[in-house]
């Protein structure tokens, strides 16, 4: 009997064959772990690493409208026709200088007016922004109007400020931003979109909060319009305000 095993050799075509197939599988693999990484790890790192911030503002503007009131009085003249006489109630105008007298069972009629009727000239000079923060606190959920004011909340909520910028310049802004430095995990610093121009005593108000905060003592908020000097102003020393809290951790 014999005991040598005899090797059947593999052909080099069948070798080849599976090389190229082990090669194009490596490649698909390669592909699919770029779109995986490019489609679904950005999204989990940001949930992770990133605040979200949460921003709700109210626009106030300088032209508010008003409200006026005009009483017309009813006066009674007598009329005579021959031997017989009649009354007429025709209404009377009223003296700027004094009041308007009324009788028992006098009619009137109001007269309500809505709007300015000032027109506002040629602007000139420089806008002013200036940055006012009334109050500090949290947000109980994820919209801007759950404001809960307070100086000392927990590491689970979300910090909020409430803050105005106000145009207290002599001409228009044009559009303009504002950053603010937010006490988070990372020391983030948020940067807003473009804002609408503010036109001479325009203001907005606004309630920014954000999530994932530091625990600590007077842990710092600040504001500041017009960061990047986009738009020119008379003053630049009041385009910041800044606030502190404390956030409790756990």
């Amino acid at each position: 009997m014999d005991t040598n095993q005899r090797i059947i050799p593999i052909p080099q075509a069948v070798i080849n064959g599976l090389a190229v197939v082990g090669f194009i599988a490596l490649i698909i693999a390669g592909i699919w772990l770029a779109v995986y990484s490019t489609r679904f790890v950005p999204d989990v790192v940001n949930r992770v690493g990133a605040a979200a911030v949460y921003l709700g503002s109210v626009f106030n503007s300088a032209d508010e409208p008003t409200l006026s009131v005009v009483e017309t009085p009813t006066a009674s003249t007598t009329i005579s026709f021959g031997d017989s006489s009649s009354t007429i109630s025709t209404p009377a105008t009223p003296s700027r200088t004094s009041p308007i007298k009324t009788t028992a069972g006098g009619r009137t009629s109001g007269v309500y007016q809505i709007g300015s009727a000032t027109t506002t000239g040629a602007l000139s000079g420089l806008p002013d922004l200036v940055v006012n923060i009334s109050s500090v606190g949290y947000l109980a959920s994820t919209s801007a109007d759950s404001f809960v004011a307070t100086s000392t909340m927990r590491s689970n909520n979300r910090p909020a400020i409430k803050f105005t910028v106000k145009n207290i310049g002599t001409n228009k802004s044009g559009e303009w931003r504002f950053s603010a430095s937010i006490p988070t995990q990372s020391s983030y610093l948020y940067y807003s979109p473009f804002q609408q121009s503010l036109n001479p005593g325009d203001s907005i108000d606004y309630t920014l909060g954000f999530d994932q905060p530091v625990a600590g003592s007077d842990k710092m908020i600040s504001i500041t319009a017009n960061f990047d000097r986009a738009i020119g102003e008379s003053n630049t020393n009041n385009n910041s305000a800044s606030a502190n809290l404390t956030i409790l951790g756990g």
